[in-house]
């Protein structure tokens, strides 16, 4: 879980004393996780039945809808796996959910069918109430889609563009065009196509109150929408041609995704080095880095001599660790400040920018990024998802861009330092 971060899954008070029993029960589970409960992935069995339950049974079949069986969903997306957006989406809790009934396909729920469109949040749930249905909330969907082994797709773990044909922006697909994209519990096109309608509020960011949740749908980042804790929120009076309709049935999931966000300034220097953070980053300096000082010396040793903390976006927090390694380095001075350490000609050290995240107070590498001879420094840009990294080689100084891309680190090739006609100064092409 990112500093800051809170999850928590509320359920919604029912009045007969069986719903009160059974709403303690799921909170009890849900609360286990927060308190160091089984972590996501490590049960051989999430969805397996307890000693004490006898009621296993599938329900009658409805036509047109799949039967969800209870079990338990992995909430979000776990800190370990990406893509994931940190203050979107519960961070991997364990939600116990009882069994539900949801349309195989999007409204008119008939294979070959375009899909209806352009309707209100208060239209879709007229047009499931007509029926004897009612809007699904997000967990439910999210829980259909992931299946029994809670997969990041629908389809599985690893991303494939061509299952359900995400990437794009075409939308208005026959309803089972793309046979192969459907989840373990059978329901199919909750990618690929039209976004869904549901019941459930969009309560990540209170600075934009009265949203809703928008799940499945379509777009250019097909890695990132195309999974199944991703959500969008927006006005319940919404009227889009991406936008349709998928039903449920049953007993209400009355989960709702809670999250407080923490946001930060985006890029802050620590003063006091952490000694026993940095000896750790300094141990995932990639063999490269620590080769290429000179073997056998104990000043060769890559070493952290300076951190920072990056806030790419709120409930993610970065450490950066900046170092070289670089036996008989000099500091030379300039004025009344200091110039960054250089290695002499010949000291063959390595440089560079040490990225990671904490987990359980230990560091775990997204990234090294070489600066080759100068120890790397930082400047931020207008977005706090992107800095600047400076270093320096046998040509001179250079800038490289570093770019959080949902949890992922993107580095932009070496900018130099040129002189254009017209212009005063120096600038980075």
């Amino acid at each position: 879980m990112g500093p800051g971060e809170q999850r928590s899954v509320r359920a919604l008070r029912g009045t007969a004393l069986a719903a009160a029993a059974s709403l303690a029960f799921l909170v009890a589970a849900s609360a286990g996780c927060e308190r160091g409960g089984a972590s996501p992935g490590t049960d051989a069995d999430l969805d397996a039945a307890p000693p004490w339950d006898v009621g296993q049974a599938e329900p009658e079949p409805r036509p047109g809808m799949a039967w969800i069986p209870k079990g338990v969903l992995i909430a979000g997306t776990p800190p370990d796996r990406l893509p994931r957006i940190a203050d979107e989406e519960m961070a991997g809790a364990q939600v116990v959910m009882h069994g539900f009934y949801i349309d195989v396909f999007s409204y008119p729920n008939e294979v070959g069918a375009i899909p209806t469109t352009n309707v209100t949040q208060d239209e879709a749930r007229a047009l499931c109430a007509a029926q004897g249905k009612r809007l699904c909330t997000e967990l439910e969907i999210e829980r259909a889609c992931k299946g029994p082994a809670n997969t990041t797709y629908e389809y599985g773990d690893a991303y494939k563009a061509s299952v359900c044909a995400t990437g794009q922006s075409r939308v208005l697909t026959p309803n089972g065009v793309n046979a192969g994209c459907v989840s373990a519990f059978g329901v199919h096109d909750l990618h690929g196509g039209v976004w869904t309608w549901t019941s459930s509020q969009w309560q990540r960011d209170t600075s934009k109150p009265g949203l809703v949740t928008l799940r499945g749908g379509n777009g250019p980042s097909g890695e990132l929408v195309g999974r199944c804790a991703h959500g969008r929120g927006v006005k319940p009076d919404t009227r889009r041609p991406e936008v349709g309709v998928r039903c449920c049935a049953g007993e209400v999931n009355s989960f709702e995704v809670v999250l407080e966000v923490k946001r930060d300034r985006p890029l802050r220097l620590e003063p006091l080095l952490d000694a026993r953070v940095a000896a750790q980053l300094a141990e995932l300096a990639p063999e490269e880095a620590r080769a290429a000082a000179q073997a056998g010396s104990p000043e060769a040793a890559f070493k952290v001599e300076r951190m920072w903390t990056w806030h790419p976006r709120g409930n993610e927090e970065l450490v950066l660790g900046g170092g070289c390694a670089r036996p008989g380095a000099k500091e030379e001075a300039r004025g009344r400040g200091k110039r960054a350490k250089r290695a002499r000609p010949g000291d063959k050290a390595t440089c560079g920018l040490l990225i990671a995240r904490m987990r359980l107070s230990t560091p775990a590498l997204l990234a090294f990024v070489s600066t080759d001879l100068w120890e790397p420094t930082l400047g931020e840009t207008d977005s706090p998802r992107e800095l600047l990294l400076y270093g320096g080689d046998a040509l001179g100084v250079f800038r490289r861009r570093i770019t959080y891309e949902w949890g992922k680190i993107g580095v932009a090739d070496k900018e130099r330092k040129r002189r254009h006609k017209g212009r005063r100064g120096l600038s980075f092409d």
